[in-house]
C-alpha cells in the first residue's frame, strides 16, 4: 500500500511537514525538571534501560507493566536497591499496561516487549499522550509501519527508535570521517546481525545462555516467543542494527532513501544440529525436528535514490564470533569491521593518505584521532553502561531531548523504513528473490529534511 492510498484508507491528514524544525514538540515546551517514566515489559532488555535510568537524578520511574510476575519481581528490586521508591506495577494480564498509559504522572514509556507487541504497545502509548521509546526489531507487516506514522501524524506525540548500535563508539568515529569528507564519496554499505544467539533461542533460565534446548512455553526470557519467529517466519527478522548506522552515514530519510530491496535464505539446520549436540537435547528431545522456517543466513541487498547500495546480513543459528559485519566505502576510503566495536578490531585503507599502499591499516588510530565529539564529552558517563556504553548514549539522546524540546535523532520515519525491511525481505524470498518496494514514509519530506543524528554533542 502507498501512502497516498494509506493516508486516504484512514482519513488522516499528513501532518509531518507542520512540526518546526528541531522541535521535538509542536504544541508544548517541557518544563518539569525531571521526567517521569513508564516501563511497558520489563524482561532483560526492559531491565538493562531501568538500569541506565537509575543512574540518572533527572527521572523518576513512575509505573511497571509486564504479565510476567518474575520479570516484575526483577525490576523492582532494581529500583529499590537504587534506592528508589518502588514503581507501581501492571501485572494482570496482557492488557493491563493500558491502565499503566492512563495515568496523568507519566511523561513518557519504554517499550521493551516482545517484537508481536510492539506496534500495539507504541501506538497505544501514543494515543494517550506518552512520548516513547521503543526497542528494535522488526515490523510484522508492512501495514505496521504505516501504523506508526498515522499514529504520529495523527497525534503528534513523537516516538524514538531505541538504536544503540548507532552509537557505537568506533560507528560514531566513522560517521565522524564521512562527515568530513575522509571516505569521498559514499558508494555502498554493509551491516548486519552475526550473532550467535542459540544460547538465547533455547535458554530454560537455568544460566543465561548455553542454558538447555527448550523454547517457547518452558523456555525462558526471550526463548518464550524470540524462537517462534525462527518457526515461523523467513526474512531479515532484526534489520536496525545493520541498517541503522548505515543509514545515519548515508542520510537516509534526510536527503536520501531506500528504495527497493531483494533478499534470498539459505537453508536452515543451525539450530536442529545444536538441540541435536546440546546435553540437555538430544536426537530424541521434541525440538530436535522442528522444522524451522528461518533461514540460517539471510542476505538483503538495497537500493537507495541516490544511487548507494547497502547489504544485510542475518546470521543467528550457527556457530561464529560476534561481528555484525559493517563495511563504508566511498570515492576515498573504506572501513571494515571484525569485532566487537574496540577501536582496534577493524581495517581501514584511505588511498591518498596512505600512498597508494593497499594494505590495510588497524582502525585505532584512525579512530583515536577522529574521535566524535559525542564520545569525546561523555566516555566517562558511559564506561560502565551496557552494550560498551551505547546503552548510555541511547538512553541519553531520549532523555535529553524531551527535556531540550528537541527532535529525536532517530524518529519515526527511521522506524517505520527500518522496521519495513523485514516483511519486504519475507515477500521477497517468498518470490524466490523478487524486488520489493519500500515505500517512502516521509511523503517526499526526505528531500528537504537535515541529518540531525550526531550533530549536537549532547544527544
Amino acid at each position: 500500500m502507498d501512502r497516498r492510498n494509506f493516508v486516504k484508507n484512514s482519513s488522516v491528514l499528513g501532518m509531518g511537514a507542520l512540526i518546526l524544525p528541531n522541535s521535538l514538540f509542536s504544541y508544548k515546551t517541557f518544563s518539569k525538571k525531571k521526567v517521569r517514566l513508564g516501563f511497558i515489559a520489563t524482561g532483560m532488555r526492559g531491565q538493562s534501560h531501568i538500569a541506565e535510568m537509575l543512574k540518572r537524578d533527572d527521572i523518576e520511574i513512575v509505573a511497571i507493566a509486564d504479565p510476567d510476575q518474575r520479570m516484575i519481581g526483577d525490576a523492582q528490586k532494581l529500583i529499590l536497591e537504587a534506592g528508589r521508591k518502588k514503581a507501581v506495577e501492571y501485572s494482570d494480564g496482557d492488557y493491563d499496561y493500558r491502565n499503566l498509559l492512563k495515568r496523568k504522572d507519566i511523561d513518557a514509556v519504554y517499550v521493551s516487549s516482545p517484537w508481536e507487541w510492539h506496534m500495539r504497545h507504541g501506538t497505544d502509548a501514543m494515543r494517550a499522550g506518552k512520548i516513547v521509546g521503543m526497542e528494535v526489531c522488526g515490523a510484522m507487516s508492512l501495514d505496521e509501519c504505516w501504523e506508526y506514522v498515522k499514529t504520529y501524524e495523527e497525534t503528534k506525540v513523537p516516538i524514538m527508535m531505541l538504536e544503540n548500535v548507532c552509537y557505537r563508539r568506533d560507528i560514531m568515529a566513522v560517521l565522524h570521517m564521512v562527515r568530513k569528507g575522509k571516505f569521498g564519496e559514499l558508494v555502498h554499505g554493509r551491516g548486519g546481525y552475526q550473532h550467535d544467539l542459540r544460547g538465547v533461542l533455547f535458554n530454560d533460565g537455568v544460566t543465561p545462555y548455553n542454558s538447555g534446548a527448550e523454547f517457547g512455553e518452558k523456555g525462558f526470557s526471550e526463548a518464550k516467543w524470540r524462537t517462534n519467529h525462527y518457526v515461523d517466519r523467513n526474512g531479515e527478522l532484526y534489520p536496525t542494527h545493520g541498517v541503522g548506522p548505515l543509514a545515519t552515514m548515508f542520510d537516509i530519510n534526510r536527503g536520501n532513501r531506500m528504495t527497493y530491496l531483494s533478499s534470498m535464505s539459505s537453508k536452515s539446520v543451525g539450530l536442529n544440529k545444536y538441540v541435536k549436540e546440546h546435553e540437555k537435547g538430544g536426537d530424541d528431545h521434541p525440538n530436535a525436528d522442528v522444522k524451522f522456517k528461518q533461514g540460517d543466513v539471510v542476505t538483503t541487498q538495497i537500493q537507495c535514490a541516490n544511487g548507494e547500495t547497502f547489504m544485510l546480513t542475518h546470521d543467528t543459528s550457527l556457530q561464529r564470533p560476534y561481528n555484525l559485519g559493517f563495511r563504508v566505502q566511498g570515492t576515498e576510503g573504506i572501513w571494515e569491521d571484525f569485532g566487537w566495536g574496540d577501536l582496534d578490531q577493524g581495517f581501514i585503507y584511505f588511498e591518498k593518505e596512505m600512498e597508494h599502499s593497499h594494505r590495510w591499516e588497524i582502525t585505532k588510530k584512525h579512530f583515536e584521532e577522529n574521535d566524535h565529539p559525542l564520545w569525546k564529552k561523555h566516555s566517562e558517563e558511559a564506561e560502565n553502561s551496557g552494550h560498551g556504553g551505547m546503552d548510555f548514549f541511547v538512553g541519553n539522546a531520549f532523555i535529553h531531548c524531551i527535556k531540550n524540546n528537541l527532535e529525536f535523532p532517530l524518529d519515526v520515519y527511521d522506524l517505520a523504513a527500518w522496521f519495513a525491511i523485514t516483511p519486504l525481505s519475507e515477500k521477497s524470498i517468498e518470490e524466490n528473490g523478487s524486488a520489493q518496494e519500500i515505500p517512502d514514509f516521509t511523503n517526499g519530506l526526505w528531500k528537504t529534511r537535515k541529518p540531525v543524528f550526531g550533530i549536537d554533542d549532547s544527544f
